[in-house]
């Protein structure tokens, strides 16, 4: 049948065999979650603070234009977006970690490509992420937050979560590849997720910005997440670029950063 349809069949065992390598690299990376479960107990707090206090605070100071709806709708889609950055790019002292163990050396002698170890490890960060959504939603809820509930929406916002993920965690393993010590990475990370974040639109629009910031924000993957998130999440929100440009730039962004990855991951070890 595979011939018949043009496809040699080796081709396609080859394919399969790469794709059971890349669900493996996921399966383990999950698994880690089952041994350490209070970890998702931990990443409420940081999206809690946000809603509770800074977004409630700034809801009644009424300080920042966000049209006609309330701040915390503007304000829970970006939250979401922030929560997935800041579990994503912290993933690369995982690696670091591992290689410390001398257990990457043990990964990188596999006969798989380096290219699916690494989309194995972005997807696996990008699923993580998705515990932030449940947490969010749950916030959101109980703060009368109009959010979209239909199929297709929540599957694409599911979707754009994960591929947030995998841009960020990407971009975490490269930083791991050039730093290559915990210390230095944990610095790095800072000088990485607080510029991101407040230069994109996740607290304020794009309106507001001066000019230099405004044309730095357009380069920043983040604000396309959250203007996707945005149009997703929020009832009567429409996408300010499009969803189809945020969702093509996330993917060329992933693109992008998985081809450096792949090429600067044995690096780590050196």
């Amino acid at each position: 049948m595979p011939e018949r349809l043009g496809v040699p069949f080796p081709v396609l065992i080859k394919w399969k065999t790469y794709f059971q390598q890349t669900c493996a690299i996921v399966e383990t990376d999950l698994r880690k979650l089952r041994h350490d479960p209070y970890e998702l107990f931990t990443r409420m707090i940081q999206p809690a603070i946000w809603l509770l206090i800074f977004g409630q605070a700034m809801a009644h100071a009424r300080a920042i234009p966000v049209n006609e709806q309330s701040y915390l709708d503007y304000l829970a889609p970006g939250i979401l977006a922030q929560s997935v950055l800041f579990v994503a790019i912290f993933y690369g002292i995982a690696f670091i970690w591992e290689r410390d163990m001398g257990t990457l050396h043990k990964i990188l002698i596999t006969p798989t490509p380096r290219i699916f170890l690494v989309i194995g490890r972005s997807l696996a960060a990008g699923l993580r992420s998705l515990s932030q959504v449940f947490i969010v939603y749950f916030l959101s809820f109980l703060l009368d937050v109009h959010l979209r509930i239909d199929f297709f929406s929540i599957f694409l916002l599911l979707l754009m979560v994960i591929l947030g993920g995998a841009v960020f965690s990407t971009l975490s393993l490269i930083v791991a590849c050039v730093v290559k010590k915990r210390e230095r990475f944990m610095g790095v990370g800072q000088v990485l997720t607080m510029p991101m974040f407040f230069a994109s639109n996740a607290l304020y629009p794009i309106e507001l910005m001066p000019p230099w910031l405004r044309a730095l924000s357009k380069f920043n993957p983040l604000t396309y997440q959250v203007d996707a998130l945005r149009d997703l999440m929020i009832v009567g929100e429409t996408s300010h670029f499009g969803l189809g440009v945020d969702f093509l730039v996330i993917l060329f962004t992933y693109f992008l950063f998985l081809a450096i990855g792949t090429y600067i991951y044995p690096k780590i070890l050196y």
